[in-house]
């Protein structure tokens, strides 16, 4: 729809039209920004006021926490919502719809289950679908009962769904991964109108309802501090004007991020500092939104992290660790004693006042309570 006999155009007639009809021009519109005619992957070329998929966040994503080298820098541009894609004519970070998974390709089970497709349900001798999925089974192609397996997979994941919840941009997630819906390793599923392609929500196994629990408190955390989700693009650079930097960029040692740490294949272990004190619109003076430390560990192994060293009089609070999802009330943290990152796994720190803070803590805590009372599922009262 944005093309011209010369190709896309993202000030073509269709588009124009949209931005200016009364109606169009107040919705919310979503691009699917690619078609396979030449010319035809366009992500970030649509215009102000369209929202599109992005799925350079998708294959970031998946391909760092699969462990793969060399993708700390380009993880850093998605979790930031993709800046040097839609930082341009004045557009907002909610233009990246960030995903992990979607309704063509693999399940968020499935991503971390298989290592290929399984189409021979499809009838075309499992030649359809895509093959490059970057997914890992984690050790056994498909269902297992082997613990390990099984305990890597869940936690894996909660690093996927956390990521995508806790960064810059617009979240999107694919009906049923909340729970673990499974196509058993079918990637193409569009065809299958039974059970292997239905969202089952009375089936829900209770190991199910534990990630669906952690999916509440990840989007009640996200709505509860507002610098998870920006109105403008972070910089990581340094404000004169309010003393601080939106975004610092962290090693596991506590030093700042450097060239040399970006161009180091592997690097797989990184903290990003999201100041509340930056700006959080034009106005030049200090915002007052809480500060958070987001940690993120793709190394098969503990990693030692030295959290940065918090102002006088304030103290860093566990929020969010993949590897103990049950976590329910903020955990001090005292400084000067590294910080033991699981293997896998994704952290979320709060920096608040020894004293006072208590809206700040009020917001975490009802976050961190959100997963104990279960929504009722649809048709139930």
């Amino acid at each position: 729809l944005g093309r011209e006999p010369y190709g896309f155009d993202e000030g073509g007639g269709f588009l124009d039209s949209c931005r200016q009809d009364p109606v169009l021009s107040r919705v919310k519109l979503i691009a699917e920004p690619w078609d396979c005619g030449p010319g035809g992957y366009q992500v970030g070329g649509f215009p102000p006021g369209w929202a599109e998929w992005n799925d350079r966040f998708r294959d970031t994503v998946r391909a760092f926490w699969k462990g793969d080298e060399g993708m700390a820098a380009e993880l850093a541009a998605r979790l930031t919502a993709s800046g040097d894609k839609f930082n341009r004519r004045g557009r907002k970070p909610w233009a990246s719809v960030n995903f992990i998974t979607a309704h063509d390709g693999f399940t968020l089970n499935d991503l971390v289950s298989y290592d290929d497709k399984h189409n021979e349900a499809n009838g075309e001798g499992n030649r359809d679908g895509h093959s490059h999925n970057l997914s890992w089974n984690h050790g056994a192609e498909g269902p297992t009962d082997d613990p390990e397996i099984q305990a890597l997979r869940e936690r894996q994941k909660r690093n996927l769904l956390a990521t995508l919840l806790l960064s810059q941009g617009t979240p999107m997630i694919l009906a049923g991964d909340e729970f673990s819906r499974t196509q058993r390793g079918n990637n193409n599923a569009y065809c299958q109108d039974n059970e292997l392609n239905w969202v089952d929500w009375e089936g829900i196994e209770p190991q199910s309802r534990d990630l669906a629990a952690f999916v509440r408190k990840l989007i009640a955390l996200r709505q509860g501090f507002p610098v998870l989700r920006r109105s403008r693009f972070l910089s990581g650079t340094y404000n004169e004007e309010v003393g601080v930097k939106d975004a610092t960029w962290i090693t596991p040692s506590g030093t700042d991020m450097d060239q040399e740490h970006w161009a180091d294949p592997n690097t797989r272990c990184f903290g990003v500092l999201l100041d509340g004190r930056a700006q959080a619109s034009g106005i030049r003076r200090p915002a007052s939104d809480a500060t958070l430390l987001l940690i993120l560990n793709a190394h098969h192994g503990v990693v030692e992290f030295s959290l940065p060293e918090p102002p006088a009089g304030q103290r860093w609070l566990l929020l969010v660790d993949t590897n103990r999802p049950e976590i329910e009330e903020p955990e001090p943290f005292e400084f000067g004693h590294p910080f033991m990152v699981t293997g896998r796994s994704l952290l979320l720190l709060l920096l608040r006042p020894e004293r006072g803070g208590g809206a700040v803590l009020a917001a975490a805590r009802t976050a961190l309570l959100a997963g104990s009372t279960p929504p009722p599922l649809p048709g139930q009262q």
